[in-house]
């Protein structure tokens, strides 16, 4: 792990602490060899650090009892994804690519590949249509 690539990460959620916003609405897309792609992507509201609705592409709403909420729940506020994130960069994962919002500083694209030689381990999320909320 190379001492740019935390300094990125630490320089990004900088500015994502820096701006401060409590409300919010996003998309997240989540890309990965499972079940549930025809959901995406899945639209998170969050207040206050609080997850206020995620509602699948589809329109049904993911909570606790729908399958997709675990892996959701894992980037379903800004935190969160920073936090996923640092746990995949200090991880076991070969590789970590990652784009920042250049606006806020959050992880708007990450690609983990867990093992370079093994297929269908990838997952990538993309968050889009950031959107703060009054």
């Amino acid at each position: 792990c190379s001492t740019g690539a935390t300094t990125e990460f630490d320089k990004n959620l900088a500015k994502w602490n820096d701006v401060n916003i409590t409300h919010y609405r996003y998309q997240l897309f989540i890309g990965c060899f499972c079940p549930f792609m025809e959901d995406m992507p899945i639209t998170i509201e969050v207040n206050n650090g609080e997850v206020i609705s995620m509602i699948s592409g589809r329109g049904t709403v993911i909570d606790s009892a729908n399958p997709l909420y675990e892996i959701a729940n894992r980037y379903s506020t800004i935190d969160r994804v920073f936090l996923a994130l640092e746990a995949d960069q200090t991880g076991d994962a070969d590789e970590v690519i990652v784009e920042y919002d250049p606006t806020y500083g959050f992880p708007a694209n990450v690609a983990v590949d867990n093992i370079k030689e093994a297929i269908d381990d990838e997952i990538s999320y993309q968050i889009s249509n950031f959107e703060v909320l009054e």
